[in-house]
């Protein structure tokens, strides 16, 4: 068994690791890692939930200086839901080395991300039209960008951000390290690859072992008009703790959802027609268990990052091939099992084929769902609609359980800067420099982050202790 510590990284960073529970490296993290590290192009072909994520935010944060006040690494994602997934890990793994993540994505104030791109900040994730707004206003300076990653290059692709993403490449510093992700490789990946990266490492991570024997796929022919009483059947005979059935619009997701409420589902919804906010919470709503049955479009089949989905239905087929494999994704996540089923109408057999083609074997037909396995199932069914979900705690609820972040009422027009509060911080009895987190100073508020369960000393011995001078109010900062 192999462990993260082989790999020499800084005690602090496999500090936050060890708190993440993440134990031993999964196959991806273990072969891009050292070569990231080693500061080399990578072109790694991994399917979703493989860990790759960690894959490259590990050694992203690991590689960053802190000291440098501009970014030095750019993560694109082709959707903002895997935005803030990925800045929320780079976050969490990079805590106590206050590593600085920033994601940036349209439909959200852009005043707002411009302020936040004056503070120091260490790695910038982003959908590729807001991070090449920024760059092109010049909000966003990406003259000391060592390290681009491209996740997700084949969706990118699909979405048509293809011109975007090599604009965003032509401005970057030639002298860089590259690495892109993609759950496939298609010749315009291949070329893209060639155009941009030098002798990069190609590393394959085979997804036919890694998904026989996790994922279960079958499909069923159901007219059109049927779907909905034969999803009911399908659920209470399946009986799943938490599912994303996937339709092709937002119209179809609107209707389908009502017509689950009706029936007593616990369910919520998700499409591009939302505003960001309001997805955000349905997706945190949808983590921590809060309800179990999510429905939505194919933008949230990416930044779906959640390990306890059990069944994923696409109660419409994918018109995308590479949409069956990143709605199939979602589930059989971080080595659980996951069940994968399809409800196509008769008159899709050639989108069937293609997929079956794609995915390289035939998908089984489910058998029958017969009346008494409904009846026989329907108790139960209804007993765990009426149970609350089982709450499920984030990866960094743990890591940010012993951190406090605290409110001061003074920041640069005071010209107080992160050394004047680390340096007065410090030399409170008890308390290092290792103990203070990520600092964010405004105009006229800033941000301290305490680590290590020590916020409440940290806040009774500043209430009467200057900075600078100057006594500032102090409190703990609502979210």
């Amino acid at each position: 068994m192999m462990h993260f510590k082989e790999f020499k990284l800084d005690d602090k960073i496999l500090q936050a690791i060890e708190q993440l529970g993440y134990i031993e490296p999964t196959e991806v993290q273990q072969k891009v890692i050292p070569v990231a590290l080693s500061k080399q192009d990578i072109l790694v072909k991994s399917k979703t939930g493989s860990g790759k994520t960690a894959a490259f935010a590990t050694p992203l944060c690991e590689l960053v200086d802190w000291e440098e006040n501009k970014p030095q690494a750019l993560v694109l994602t082709p959707t903002r839901e895997l935005a803030v997934q990925v800045q929320e890990d780079i976050t969490n793994i990079g805590r106590y080395k206050r590593i600085k993540g920033l994601a940036l994505y349209g439909k959200s104030p852009f005043a707002k991300q411009k302020l936040a791109l004056k503070q120091k900040t260490h790695i910038v994730v982003g959908t590729p039209g807001r991070v090449l707004d920024h760059m092109e206003k010049g909000t966003l300076d990406v003259s000391k960008i060592e390290y681009l990653v491209i996740d997700e290059a084949d969706e990118m692709l699909n979405m048509g951000f293809l011109d975007q993403v090599e604009s965003i490449i032509k401005l970057l510093p030639k002298k860089r390290t590259t690495m892109l992700f993609s759950a496939t490789l298609s010749q315009e990946i291949k070329t893209l690859s060639g155009k941009y990266m030098n002798d990069a490492v190609s590393i394959e991570i085979d997804a036919g072992e890694e998904d026989a024997p996790k994922i279960e796929h079958v499909k069923y022919v159901v007219k059109d008009d049927q779907k909905l009483a034969f999803l009911e059947k399908l659920t209470i005979v399946e009986n799943p703790d938490s599912c994303i059935i996937f339709c092709r619009t937002k119209e179809r997701v609107d209707q389908l959802v009502d017509a689950l409420d009706q029936k007593g589902y616990t369910a919520d919804k998700i499409h591009g027609g939302m505003m960001q906010e309001d997805r955000f919470e349905v997706m945190d709503d949808f983590r921590r268990g809060e309800f179990r049955y999510l429905i939505a479009t194919d933008v949230a089949a990416r930044g779906i990052d959640i390990e306890d989905i059990t069944h994923v239905v696409h109660y419409d087929v994918p018109l995308e091939q590479e949409s069956y494999v990143h709605r199939t994704g979602r589930t059989g996540r971080a080595g659980r099992s996951g069940k994968s089923i399809m409800l196509a109408t008769p008159h899709e057999d050639k989108f069937v084929k293609e997929i079956e083609a794609f995915v390289g074997f035939e998908i089984p037909s489910g058998s029958e769902i017969k009346a008494e396995a409904v009846a026989q199932n329907r108790v139960a069914f209804d007993l765990k609609m009426q149970e609350q979900p089982e709450f499920k705690k984030s990866k960094g609820e743990q890591l940010n359980a012993n951190i406090t972040k605290l409110y001061f009422n003074g920041g640069k027009k005071k010209k107080i800067r992160a050394v004047d509060f680390v340096g007065t911080i410090a030399k409170i009895e008890g308390i290092s420099a290792d103990d203070i987190g990520i600092i964010t100073i405004q105009d006229n508020v800033s941000y301290v982050e305490i680590l290590n369960g020590k916020g409440p000393l940290v806040l009774k011995k500043m209430r009467n202790t200057t900075i600078k001078g100057k006594l500032l109010k102090v409190h703990i900062a609502h979210k």
